[in-house]
């Protein structure tokens, strides 16, 4: 048995929201992707929630304990005489969130403690706009991706590798208590080293390479899914990895301005795939890479079912 993707689906904030939220993002996205699966909410045995930057910096309860409320998954056990468990939790993984997710939705299904997991990723300015700031370098931005077992032989994620680097974080977001005045709960402050856009290339490269060599990987028919880590970072990976621009997949956020940030392996993967589901004819299979701080990084090799 596999883990395949049944459905992913994508969340931006709507024009001159008054309240911009990533629980409402989370949940929108969580909505919209169990509809194009065709299946009810309360089918959601399991839902991950992996984003990171929330309005006015929220940090408890469980976010995904609101994404569960506000999705309306499993609200009411009297409702339904035989609902799935709906269990919720936080991943707090940075750029590799969702990756991470897999990994823990691969657990969970193969060992049948549910049938589906639902991952949801949202970052939101805690102003709640990230266009009112020009340092924050992230975009306001909402994803879901559904996954389920599957029977057919090489379907799905294969083994999800995980990598730490040692040194310096990189990157790091947090309250500067001592500029904060009053406005607190709506700023935030991220600050980067001089080096990191080099470090995580090189992260990244040593990190595919070596998954490449030891699952057999063969590149050249791989479409590579990442973020817009750092400025070129996608051009800088395809030349280390010897692979044309094209192959290297890092789309813009939709939702404006700043780099997808926890949203960004399924921005990626709705990229990739098109609206039919399928791959360009020159690739078998998809290969997603996160890095972020850390610095830290996962990848997994992807094969859609029918593929």
């Amino acid at each position: 048995m596999t883990t395949v993707i049944t459905a992913a689906a994508l969340a931006t904030p709507p024009a001159h929201d008054p309240d911009p939220s990533p629980v409402r993002l989370a949940a929108r996205a969580a909505r919209d992707c169990t509809a194009a699966a065709g299946v009810s909410p309360d089918s959601i045995g399991v839902l991950v929630n992996v984003g990171v930057y929330r309005e006015s910096n929220l940090f408890e309860p469980a976010m995904a304990a609101m994404v569960q409320k506000a999705a309306g998954i499993n609200l009411d056990y009297l409702v339904r005489p035989a609902p799935a468990a709906g269990f919720s939790f936080d991943l707090m993984n940075g750029a590799c969130g969702v990756l991470g997710a897999v990994h823990v939705a691969q657990c969970l299904l193969h060992t049948g403690t549910t049938d589906r997991v639902l991952i949801t990723a949202a970052d939101v300015h805690p102003c709640g706009d990230a266009t009112r700031d020009a340092a924050y370098p992230y975009a306001d931005l909402g994803a879901a991706l559904l996954l389920e077992r599957s029977a057919e032989p090489g379907a799905g994620f294969g083994r999800v590798r995980q990598r730490n680097a040692n040194g310096r974080a990189g990157t790091a977001g947090y309250l500067d208590t001592a500029a904060m005045g009053r406005e607190g709960r709506s700023r935030i402050t991220v600050t980067r080293d001089a080096d990191w856009g080099v470090r995580l290339v090189d992260l990244a490269t040593g990190l595919v390479t070596d998954h490449a060599r030891e699952e057999g990987l063969d590149l050249d028919r791989t479409l590579v899914v990442t973020s817009r880590a750092a400025p070129g970072f996608r051009e800088q990976l395809a030349e280390r990895l010897g692979l044309d621009p094209a192959a290297v997949l890092a789309p813009e956020s939709p939702g404006g301005p700043g780099e997808p940030h926890t949203a960004a392996p399924v921005l990626g993967y709705l990229r990739a795939v098109g609206a039919d589901g399928g791959l360009p004819d020159a690739y078998d299979r998809l290969l997603f890479v996160s890095v972020g701080a850390g610095l830290s990084g996962a990848c997994a090799v992807y094969r859609p079912q029918g593929r």
